[in-house]
């Protein structure tokens, strides 16, 4: 137990057990929106949620939430959760250890008597991870009423996303979007190495950056690979190779500061693809991940000069930047985030502001409510593959800041000092 709560790790260890043991058969960790094993895992949460004092429902976007009435339910919610989904092979903590810290806050209040002021609300939401229908942050749009028209025509195998979401419990046609969430919390494992390597217990996350997706295209021209002069190519693998050297060149220049950048080449796509051909087209996909929106637009303009300044070197056609999907870096609220720091303090957690590189659900519930995240350690910042881990221990201290925070926030928000 953690000195003065009521959070238990053993608790918190058990539960990840048990959601980790329904997974795809041979394939650890692996629990993907929409599927049967995705169903079981819901169900099993439902009925721990209940355990905790909790009525559940599925909500009209497919979310599952717990909730728990506070002495005066007119003041609004107080919401905590993450995401039960998984990716392929993935890992047993992503989302997960937020779903799970969550509930641990609601069985440690439980426990120790006390009803807070505001409604109590636990949310796993619906497909966090990139789904089926290749969209992702399904659910916490859908609540934040955020998620776009027509997504819901979105087809895999003959199924639109409209039914798939009817098949988990949601209703499309009613209204999602909430107006009485007053702060909503989220836990996360960092997904990276930073807390490890500096030996701290929480990263409260004061920005999510924004994540903007890049198409470059290198026309060059097929030729036999035995018969022609090297000096007469037009090969667009070489100039797609100086293209990619320059995107990691000006990504690092980028990252020097102390915000947040990164940029990965991420998809590549070579024709003809052949050992006796020389490399006729390339596509590119460039995902760039900046805090702060102007380093965002330098990396466009400078990537636009510096594909210019390569084709105009090699003699090979490159088709201007084309950007496929651009969205804008997430602030956290700086009221919750002030609340997290005096609760990591309270609980004698190490603990550093810091920036999130990867998409969260808080991003979509910080338009319309205040919103804040916290991170925990990963085992050498692995994430998304079998091997990712994080203590419960970990996890524990950091439910302790979350259960701190949301007894804070119960106070302040009624305009309490």
């Amino acid at each position: 137990m953690i000195p003065n709560t009521s959070i238990r790790a053993e608790r918190i260890a058990a539960d990840i057990d048990a959601l980790a043991a329904i997974t795809e058969p041979g394939r650890p960790w692996t629990r993907r929106a929409f599927t049967p094993m995705f169903l079981e895992g819901r169900k099993w949460l439902e009925k721990a949620m209940r355990e905790a004092g909790a009525v559940t429902q599925i909500d009209a976007a497919g979310n599952l939430v717990g909730t728990i009435p506070g002495k005066h339910p007119q003041l609004g919610t107080i919401m905590l959760g993450s995401h039960s989904d998984t990716v392929p092979d993935g890992g047993r903590f992503d989302g997960i250890a937020g779903v799970v810290a969550a509930l641990e806050v609601a069985r440690a209040l439980r426990d120790r008597g006390v009803v807070l002021e505001h409604t109590l609300e636990v949310v796993d939401f619906l497909a966090e991870e990139v789904s089926i229908f290749g969209v992702s942050c399904i659910g916490s749009r859908g609540m934040s009423g955020t998620r776009p028209a027509e997504w819901l025509a979105r087809e895999s195998d003959g199924l639109t996303l409209e039914k798939a979401i009817a098949s988990v419990g949601g209703a499309t046609h009613r209204l999602a979007q909430r107006d009485d969430i007053k702060a909503f919390l989220e836990l996360h494992i960092e997904q990276g190495p930073v807390l490890q390597d500096d030996k701290l217990d929480v990263g409260v996350v004061a920005a999510i950056a924004g994540i903007t997706r890049i198409e470059v295209i290198v026309e060059g021209r097929a030729d036999h690979a035995g018969t022609t002069p090297m000096g007469s190519r037009k090969d667009a693998l070489t100039t797609a190779a100086w293209i990619a050297l320059g995107v990691e060149e000006l990504g690092k220049a980028l990252a020097s500061g102390d915000q947040h950048f990164a940029a990965t080449v991420g998809e590549f796509e070579m024709t003809p693809n052949a050992a006796n051909v020389v490399p006729a087209r390339v596509r590119m996909l460039i995902d760039a991940r900046a805090e702060l929106r102007q380093d965002m637009e330098r990396f466009i303009e400078e990537l636009a000069k510096g594909v210019a300044a390569i084709a105009e070197k090699t003699g090979v056609t490159v088709q201007a930047p084309r950007i496929v999907s651009d969205n804008q870096p997430t602030a956290c609220d700086p009221d919750v985030l002030a609340v997290l720091d005096a609760a990591c303090d309270s609980a004698g957690a190490r603990h550093r502001r810091m920036a999130s590189g990867a998409g969260h659900d808080t991003a979509w519930m910080a338009r319309i409510t205040k919103a804040a995240m916290i991170f925990v350690p990963c085992l050498d910042g692995r994430s998304h593959s079998a091997d990712e881990f994080a203590t419960a221990e970990d996890i524990a201290l950091g439910a302790a800041v979350l259960l701190d925070a949301v007894r804070a926030l119960d106070t302040k928000l009624q305009g309490k000092t």
